[in-house]
């Protein structure tokens, strides 16, 4: 016993025409929103400015796609991006220790500035109070130099 399998099953059946019973679905939806601002205005002019996007949208869903997907799925993926919870995660990334290059000499600076170091500076501090509480023409060993 054979099974007959469908062939064709990603492609809706045309109902109303040459359209799908979507496609149909949408444009009327379009259409009675239209008539419905038309019945609450009454004026032509204004009417276009609310009917025209109506129609542009109900066009869009019933015909337009991106990706070969239909666009009621792009409306429905912006609605679930602006209205739906949203996680932020920060993930640091760890960048590399990079050593400092030494500045060759002939990088120095233009001007001298001398270092003393701890002991040398302790010597200098040693030797100017002892040599402040002797009297200058005295030598160390307290005999004049006159």
């Amino acid at each position: 016993m054979r099974f007959q399998v469908p062939q064709f099953i990603e492609v809706e059946d045309k109902i109303f025409g040459p359209l799908t019973i979507k496609q149909f679905i949408y444009l009327l939806g379009g259409a009675g929103a239209s008539f419905i601002v038309y019945t609450f205005i009454k004026n032509i002019l204004i009417d276009a400015i609310f009917i025209l996007p109506i129609m542009a949208f109900a066009l869009a869903l019933a015909f337009y796609k991106i990706n070969n997907k239909p666009f009621i799925n792009v409306v429905e993926a912006a609605f679930h991006f602006y209205f739906g919870n949203k996680l932020y995660i920060w993930k640091k990334i760890d960048k590399p220790i990079v050593a400092k290059k030494s500045v060759p000499d002939s990088a120095a600076p233009d001007f001298y500035v001398p270092k003393l170091s701890d002991s040398k500076l302790k010597d200098l501090t040693w030797s100017l109070d002892i040599k402040q509480s002797v009297n200058p023409a005295q030598n160390t060993e307290g005999k004049s130099n006159f």
